[in-house]
Order: C-alpha cells, then structure tokens, then sequence
C-alpha cells in the first residue's frame, strides 16, 4: 500500500489544523522580514559617502532632502541628528543618535519575535497530538480486551507520530530563520555604528553660510 503523506496529515486531528496555521504565520514572518530586513534597508551603501560632505560642508537643506528620500534606519537616525545639531554638543548628539539607532533596530528584531513563538508554541502543539493519538490506541485497547488486532491502533499511533513529525518540521524552520535574523540583527548594527560614527566623529558640523 502506497503511503500518503496528505492523508496522514488530513487524519491528524485538530492539532495539524493549529500547527499548519503556525507555518503559515511563520512564512509570512520570514518573507515580511527578508524583504524589510535586509541589510540595504538599514545601513544602504554608499549612503554616508554621499550625505557626509553635506554634513561637514553644512549643506543641510540638500542633506534634508536626500535622508528624506531615503526610509533607512541610517538615513532616519542622521534625520534625528540634523534635527538636534544645534541642541547638544558633538559627544551628547552622537550618544542619542545611537539611541535612535538601537531602538530602531530592536523594533525591526521584535517584528521576527513570531517566529520564536512558533518555534516554541508548534513543538508543544504537537506534543499534544501525539498523547491525544495514544490516547485513542489505548481507548481501542480497552474496548477491544486486547491488542490482537494491530490495524485497530493503527488510527491513534498514526495520529500521534503525525503531530509530533509536523510540529518539528514547522519548529525547525522556524528557530533557524529566528537566529539567522538575530544573527542579522547583530551585523547590522555593528555596520550601523561604524556609518555613524564616520557622520558624527566629534567635529560640530559646519553652520551654512
């Protein structure tokens, strides 16, 4: 008899229904975050080669316009920094530049935060599929006075190595595109920083004439 993998996965139980709304929830986190986290979208090349001799030539009307074009984390922190050049000195405008930076960049890591709970949530969900299905094969034991009949457990241990195989496969996936954004989290930063400190290196920058 040729297995089906669907019709394994249709006689699951409840607990498929949840877990394959988990994966669902998951590529739509991991797809949404490809495209608004990567690396162009906080730290674009090229972009601090183009705004600083702006910045140190105090063209700020032009420097205004180019950040305004730009939706980067970088070009939305230097905006924040223009916006404050003549309210603190250098060593304070930088500081709280790089708090903008920071809290912006932990609110694009909590919009991946999904995928840590269904890496959490889809295990456990089919930890329950699984004792629910035993439970079944040892309901048909009891009323059956015996296991002589193996086909009459096949319902219930199918059901439960169905859950506990489908919550993994949705899991896995899950924690692993969780790190690799953490992981991008950290680089992203670390480049974020280092573009920063080329714009803001200590020196006020110059007024207009």
């Amino acid at each position: 008899m040729q297995f089906n993998f669907l019709q394994q996965l249709a006689a699951g139980g409840a607990g498929i229904w949840v877990i394959a709304a988990l994966s669902v929830l998951a590529i739509a986190v991991a797809l949404e975050r490809l495209h608004r986290f990567r690396p162009s979208a906080v730290v674009p090349p090229g972009l601090v080669d183009e705004v600083l001799p702006l910045w140190r030539t105090g063209r700020f009307d032009e420097l205004e316009a180019v950040l305004a074009a730009d939706g980067s984390v970088l070009a939305r922190t230097l905006r924040f920094a223009l916006a404050h050049r003549s309210r603190w000195p250098a060593e304070t405008l930088a500081q709280r530049a790089g708090e903008v930076a920071s809290r912006a960049l932990r609110g694009q890591q909590q919009r991946a935060y999904p995928l840590a709970v269904v890496a959490t949530v889809a295990p456990i969900v089919g930890l329950l599929g699984t004792v629910v299905g035993m439970i079944e094969a040892f309901h048909v034991i009891a009323f059956t006075g015996g296991v002589g009949d193996a086909s009459l457990l096949a319902g219930g241990i199918s059901k439960a190595l169905v859950n506990t195989a489908a919550g993994l496969a949705v899991a896995l996936p899950s924690l692993a595109m969780h790190h690799f954004f953490r992981h991008r989290l950290v680089t992203s930063g670390l480049a974020l920083e280092e573009q920063l400190e080329r714009v803001l290196d200590g020196s006020p920058p110059a007024e207009a004439a």
